[in-house]
């Protein structure tokens, strides 16, 4: 990458200008940058920063643009000193629900900028530029600098951690707790990503560790750290300045599109007032949240403006907001469209050289670019390009330097996800789970049985204190656990809300029931195991290496492969190769990319003129992956079709009889495709979706069509049997554990049942341009449902949808759905599998109380499949007159 930014940027005689400028003595408060395209804004500054010694800030539109923007730079220089400076709250246009997460990058950055005088580049947007931290005075006194070696009281720090508003807890696992064990103190400050380990000896500090919150691990020694409290919350508004105050007066601040961040501003501002005036007029009590008063603790655009025009400002649009005093065109582009059409990329690029222009094709993955060779080798192109492996946002043109700058992605019409600034470390679940736990729930000992929890305690042991975990059994014997021990215990989970039984320690009878349930798993899987020595056995078909056809496929795939993914896909064509029929389940969580998988599966046994067959549990899903294998295929030679209650019998009639005559490739379709009437010239594969859906006869004519047929299970839960077969190595197993990049976390909120939550719930959502399930369960009530919406939401558009509608109209109302042709689908559980719409973001369900927990995930599962930020809403009524069952699914 360093190459292609000196062969940008080198002849350009702007720079020289630009660099003289934006030094400390420059009278020149404002200047413009015209012209520039795509990436190449991250380019420019990347160059820039390389001779630049003061802090710079970039303002960028919003949160997504922002997270380009940082992505572009780290890709480009890989540069320690580049910042990600986000807004302290989940929403920021509402400002009333915190986020530690945020907190502690926001903290960090303060931090870093307070006490270290690099020339950090600061990425930031709107929503985060306006809110009022604390002054770089106030934060230097509230600051706990603790150094190894020096003399310092454990009481001392104890007492500074409980001013700054620590709270003791057993396990350090988030901002702001912090635990003491003998000598240790682990402590969780705001401003890092990690905890520390404070070992004392005596009053001394003897070291430092930062460490895994999840694994207890030590992770890096340090000589000096810096403990921060929340600085967002902890601190009176009359304390805190805005960001332009607490930074020095030399940082040099850049922004994009200004018109539009002014704009975002003025939006923000008035929603969060807006916002402040319901919930002061509302009984909102909610002690681990706040509500800003935006008058003391945000700017407004006027006061924006105003304190921004200290500064040296840089803008790069098409025309200036801030009456900019130089003007600096770059001749630029952005990188064409090429439809996949490869001939004429390939045209583009052969004329490109001819011209005298270089182009660099970048991608993260190498196997893109090996794949883009093959294309044009296969068409006989003789095509020169150099491959970069770095990725950006966006290509483009620079035609002062001649050079093309083209990324995979978009020659590909891929879609290509940031990576932004998280915390690296997890909430260990182990310790969730601990700390969760009340005393008298039921805990499970892997050689002790089922017991009740009894809290941790702190015991003797030989003249040294341990802290263990308490597990009473029955006649009151207990086991005591050592907390390194953790991994031996486990939560009991019970579908049934009987409860358990507990024996004496000792006893016998825990060590009996292991030994009946092991052999009756034997028993019940005799069958199985003899059906899958019966397929290895058997000759099946083996397919041909992949084809020119099928690199396209798969390098046309929207996003990047994780991976898993990639993994997983390389094991299906393996096995598909090879002469033993395939039997592999995929197992990852919703929208983890597994029917990418099926499809390209699906494809490669097409490409061999063998027929595939889809089987999926819903007349929903069956339309829904027929419409998904329809847009993946669309370029290839493929008949596709599908059948279930939704078509007519007329169509389902020819669709069988041109599956016969060997004229339709793919069938996607529910149980029918089981029935007898369903007749195959010759099926190759068998793609089952979400198999412990079906029932136990529907799995019985499962086994006959399966002996020599390649066969491919995908499931986001699968059942114990399913998955104790994979395990055994019966069946070959793929697990898709790496979320896609820059997945974001749903967040999800329980609630009773409020008009006002519902409400701000659905117009939060349209007003991003999104879309909103409701799920109500019961079809007597369900127009009763929509009736309501319309009237808390009278411009919002709502449609109803539910199992026993006539199929046609189900059909139309689904597809209208996913067209965007309304706001809010009401429906019942049909859409529980299946359903892909990456533009519907935000689920609510009523009575969620009444939901399994594998149901509860699976509906989550149907948002949060796009990069916006989702939001599952759980309405139920009162915790109180919950069953102890039904409140710890709600709260799982």
């Amino acid at each position: 990458m360093k190459n292609l930014l000196n062969r940008l940027f080198d002849s350009n005689s702007n720079i020289e200008e630009l660099l003289s400028i934006l030094d400390n003595n420059s009278n020149t408060k404002s200047i413009i940058l015209k012209g520039l395209s795509g990436s190449s804004k991250a380019f420019i500054l990347a160059k820039l920063s390389q001779e630049n010694k003061n802090l710079t800030c970039v303002i960028l539109p919003d949160k997504e643009s922002a997270s380009y923007f940082y992505d572009d730079l780290n890709n480009i220089i890989g540069d320690k000193n580049i910042l990600f400076y986000p807004s302290a709250y989940k929403r920021s246009i509402e400002y009333l629900k915190t986020d530690k997460t945020n907190i502690v990058l926001k903290t960090e950055v303060l931090n870093k900028i307070s006490s270290n005088k690099k020339p950090y580049l600061i990425i930031t947007y709107p929503g985060a530029i306006i809110e009022k931290v604390i002054s770089n005075k106030t934060l230097t006194k509230n600051t706990l600098e603790i150094k190894q070696g020096e003399k310092l009281s454990m009481d001392f720090v104890i007492e500074v951690l409980n001013e700054y508003g620590f709270t003791a807890t057993d396990f350090v696992y988030e901002p702001g707790s912090f635990s003491v064990r003998g000598s240790l103190i682990d402590i969780f400050s705001f401003s890092d990503e990690f905890p520390f380990r404070v070992d004392f000896f005596g009053d001394e500090i003897e070291s430092i560790r930062s460490f895994d919150p999840q694994t207890q691990l030590s992770t890096e020694k340090h000589k000096k750290i810096v403990i921060i409290p929340n600085v967002h919350e902890h601190f009176d508004e009359t304390e805190k300045v805005s960001f332009f105050g607490f930074i020095n007066k030399n940082c040099k601040f850049w922004i994009s599109e200004p018109e539009l961040v002014l704009d975002k501003i003025e939006d923000t501002y008035t929603a969060a007032e807006q916002r402040y005036k319901e919930v002061e007029d509302s009984d909102f009590d909610d002690e681990d949240n706040v509500i800003l008063e935006p008058s003391k603790n945000l700017l407004n655009v006027q006061e924006f403006t105003n304190q921004i025009k200290n500064f040296q400002i840089v803008e790069i649009a098409s025309r200036s907001v801030f009456e900019a005093e130089k003007e600096f065109y770059f001749n630029t582009e952005p990188q064409p469209k090429f439809g996949k059409q490869f001939n004429i990329l390939a045209e583009i690029l052969q004329n490109n050289e001819a011209n005298g222009y270089e182009t660099y094709v970048l991608s993260n993955n190498e196997k893109q670019l090996i794949r883009l060779k093959d294309i044009f080798t296969e068409q006989n192109q003789i095509v020169n390009f150099i491959p970069v492996l770095k990725i950006v946002n966006q290509g483009f043109i620079m035609h002062e330097s001649k050079t093309c700058v083209f990324t995979d992605h978009q020659i590909f019409e891929r879609y290509h996800r940031f990576s932004s600034k998280k915390l690296s470390h997890k909430d260990s679940i182990t310790i969730q789970e601990l700390t969760a736990l009340r005393p008298g729930d039921y805990v499970v000992h892997i050689d002790n049985g089922v017991g009740k929890f009894g809290g941790l305690q702190k015991i003797n042991n030989n003249g040294k204190i341990q802290e263990v975990v308490s597990i009473i059994y029955d006649n009151n014997d207990i086991l005591y656990v050592n907390i390194h021990s953790l991994h031996r215990i486990s939560k009991y989970r019970d579908k049934d809300d009987e409860p358990p039984k507990i024996y004496r320690l000792g006893s016998g009878h825990w060590k009996r029931l292991k030994e009946k349930t092991k052999k009756n798993i034997k028993d019940i899987a005799k069958d199985l195991i003899l059906l899958y020595a019966k397929r290895r056995e058997q000759k099946g078909f083996a397919f041909s290496p992949d084809s020119y056809l099928q690199h396209q496929l798969e390098s046309s795939f929207m996003y990047e492969d994780t991976p898993d993914q990639s993994k997983a896909n390389e094991l299906i064509k393996a096995d598909m190769e090879s002469e033993v029929p395939m039997d592999r389940l995929v197992c990852g969580d919703v929208g983890f990319g597994k029917t990418e998988l099926a499809i390209r599966a699906a494809f490669k046994a097409v490409n061999d003129s063998k027929q595939v067959a889809v089987l999926v549990p819903t007349t929903i899903l069956a339309l829904q992956h027929y419409h998904t294998f329809k847009e993946r295929l669309a370029d290839m030679p493929v008949n596709i079709a599908y059948v279930s209650r939704l078509k007519s019998s007329k169509e389902i009639k020819q669709s069988l009889q041109k599956l016969e005559e060997g004229k339709l490739d793919i069938i996607i379709g529910t149980h029918r495709l089981l029935n007898k009437d369903v007749i195959f010239k010759d099926l190759g594969l068998l793609i089952i979706d979400e198999e412990q859906k079906f029932g136990v006869s529907m799995k019985e004519k499962l086994k006959n069509l399966k002996i020599n047929v390649d066969t491919l299970t995908l499931t986001a839960t699968p059942i114990p049997r399913t998955l104790q077969f994979s395990l055994m190595g019966a069946r070959d197993l793929s697990v898709i554990n790496t979320p896609p990049p820059n997945r974001q976390p749903i967040i999800t909120e329980l609630h009773s049942f409020n008009n006002k939550i519902i409400q701000d719930a659905i117009y939060y959502e349209v007003g991003r341009n999104g879309q909103v399930f409701f799920i109500n369960n019961r079809i007597q009530n369900i127009f009763e449902i929509e009736t309501l919406v319309n009237k808390l939401c009278p411009e919002v558009k709502t449609v109803v949808a539910h199992g026993q509608m006539e199929s046609q109209k189900l059909e139309k109302i689904i597809l209208e759905f996913m067209r965007g042709d309304y706001d809010v689908l009401i429906s019942t559980t049909i859409i529980e599998n299946g359903v892909d719409i990456p533009n519907a973001n935000t689920i609510i369900i009523n009575n969620a109380n009444n939901f399994g927990l594998s149901d509860l995930h699976q509906l989550r599962g149907r948002v949060g499949r796009s990069n916006r930020k989702a939001f599952c809403y759980l309405l139920s009524p009162p915790l109180s007159v919950l069953t102890p069952e039904a409140r710890r699914r709600l709260k799982a």
